[in-house]
C-alpha cells in the first residue's frame, strides 16, 4: 500500500478508529516490503483527505518513513503542516507522553503521536 492508497482509504472511511486501524495495517505493510521497495511508497503526493489534521498525519509519516531511509522528505510533505498542534490521543497521559515522545517529523506537521504508538502499530 502506498499513501496515496492510504489516503484514500482514509477519505473513504470518516470513523477515527477505522482511520487509525487503516494507518496501522499501512505501517504494517510497509514494515514487510523489503527495504529498497519502502522508500517508493511515500513519493506520489496523496489526494487530501477532508481533514487537514490526516493531510499533516500523513505527511509526519512519509517524513519520518523517508527519514529512516537518510532521504529527504517527499516534496509534496512540506506545506502539510496544522497551525494547531493536534492530539490524537484521548488520555491526558497518553497527550504527555506524545509531548515528549513524537518524532521529529511529526512535531514539525504539529502532530503529537508518541513513537511508541507508531512501533506498536
Amino acid at each position: 500500500m502506498t499513501l496515496s492508497d492510504l489516503a484514500a482509504r482514509l477519505t473513504a472511511n470518516i470513523d477515527d478508529k477505522v482511520r487509525w486501524k487503516l494507518v496501522w495495517e499501512f505501517l504494517e505493510e510497509y514494515r514487510w516490503e523489503p527495504p529498497e521497495l519502502q522508500p517508493p511508497l511515500l513519493q506520489a503526493e496523496p489526494e487530501p483527505v477532508g481533514d487537514e489534521r490526516w493531510d499533516a498525519l500523513l505527511a509526519a509519516l512519509a517524513e519520518h518513513l523517508a527519514a529512516k531511509h537518510d532521504l529527504a522528505p517527499p516534496p509534496w510533505a512540506a506545506l502539510r503542516v496544522l497551525r494547531r498542534p493536534w492530539f490524537p490521543a484521548e488520555l491526558a497521559s497518553q497527550r504527555t507522553d506524545a509531548l515528549v515522545w513524537a518524532p521529529s517529523a511529526f512535531r514539525k506537521h504539529g502532530v503529537y503521536l508518541s513513537i511508541n504508538d507508531l512501533e506498536a502499530a
